[in-house]
């Protein structure tokens, strides 16, 4: 008995992708997700966020299973260095984005990647958040990505696979574009 397996371009299942916006275009509605994280304080800078369930295609849907985070700051900061910083989790999120784009573009062109790795810098001065200097804005002042792909494609077309990816980020429109938050208390 022989099992014959279709090959997904870069682990991608393209053509379910195209499909997907195929019928999402026909319906619209079924488009809109909301994506939710729990976050529990556990003790001084430190916190736990688990991520389990989200709204699309109009119903309830959830993960295969809940994926838990730790979150602190480090030593130097008075802290335990539980985990990774909030603002190192931004980079994480901005490096898994643009990577599954690359991936996703590079199977739908029909290029066999072999590597693809990033490195990403985000350069941020402390006074602004220490309330130090006000002039000085609390996030991140730049963030640096580098990307080494590889693949059966010229450097040019790795190149435009990297921008088509950064076009269709929600990450990276996140974090360069003025997203509209809303903080509410609840006692």
């Amino acid at each position: 008995m022989t099992t014959t397996e279709t090959a997904l371009p870069n682990g991608v299942n393209v053509e379910a992708l195209l499909a997907a916006r195929e019928a999402l275009t026909a319906a619209p509605e079924a488009a809109k997700f909301q994506w939710r994280a729990t976050n529990e304080w556990v003790n001084g800078t430190h916190s736990r966020t688990t991520i389990e369930s989200f709204s699309g295609l109009g119903a309830e849907q959830s993960h295969k299973r809940a994926f838990t985070y730790d979150a602190d700051h480090p030593e130097l900061f008075a802290s335990e260095d539980h985990g990774p910083t909030p603002v190192e989790f931004v980079l994480l999120g901005l490096a898994s984005c643009l990577t599954a784009g690359i991936a996703a573009v590079a199977g739908n062109r029909g290029v066999r990647l072999d590597s693809v790795t990033s490195t990403l810098e985000g350069d941020m001065d402390l006074r602004g958040i220490l309330g130090i200097d006000k002039s000085v804005r609390n996030g991140y002042q730049h963030i640096n990505v580098s990307f080494q792909v590889e693949g059966d494609a010229s450097d040019e077309e790795l190149r435009k696979i990297v921008a088509q990816s950064q076009a269709r980020s929600a990450v990276y429109d996140i974090v360069t574009g003025h997203v509209p938050v809303t903080i509410t208390v609840n006692s």
